[in-house]
């Protein structure tokens, strides 16, 4: 465990233990009441860990040292870009798959690419999005994101 981690855990406690202090009963039930929550997206949450474990478990790194390496950054990039509008995974479950990914061998380039679309671009929900918002709207708004998600990626290359 980093020193992060271990920070953010002491963290947690030290409010908990203060939550606690302050209102036990109202701390339990919130407990409960996320407790139940977790339940609910638990499944999901397993079956996408699940998938990206096989998918990594399946294609060795140096496939993934080829594709999403240095010789096609630019290809790769963009790829990787389009795959992150049309995917929807939670981040939580991006962050370590990305990190795996960068493990094997991935560029930072098409790997931020990949993670910024996946946060800024919604393929999948932009049926809503043009319902709530109208056509125009979502049409500029995706644009502009994917493009400054291109951006971003070039950024984080020539920083990292």
């Amino acid at each position: 465990m980093d020193v992060f981690t271990l920070i953010f855990w002491v963290i947690t406690l030290v409010w908990l233990g203060f939550s606690l202090k302050k209102d036990k009963g109202k701390t339990l039930q919130a407990i409960k009441m996320s407790g139940g929550l977790m339940k609910g997206i638990a499944g999901d949450i397993l079956g996408i860990l699940l998938l990206i474990g096989l998918i990594l478990t399946f294609v060795p790194p140096e496939t993934i040292k080829a594709t999403i390496g240095q010789a096609n950054e630019v290809v790769s990039t963009v790829l990787f870009a389009l795959l992150g509008s049309i995917t929807l995974i939670p981040a939580f479950v991006a962050f370590p798959l990305v990190a795996s990914l960068v493990d094997a061998g991935a560029s930072i380039v098409p790997i931020v690419a990949f993670l910024t679309t996946l946060t800024m671009v919604g393929v999948v929900t932009f049926p809503l999005e043009k319902r709530e918002f109208g056509l125009k709207f979502t049409l500029i708004r995706n644009s502009l994101s994917f493009a400054f998600a291109l951006v971003i990626a070039l950024a984080m290359g020539v920083i990292l």
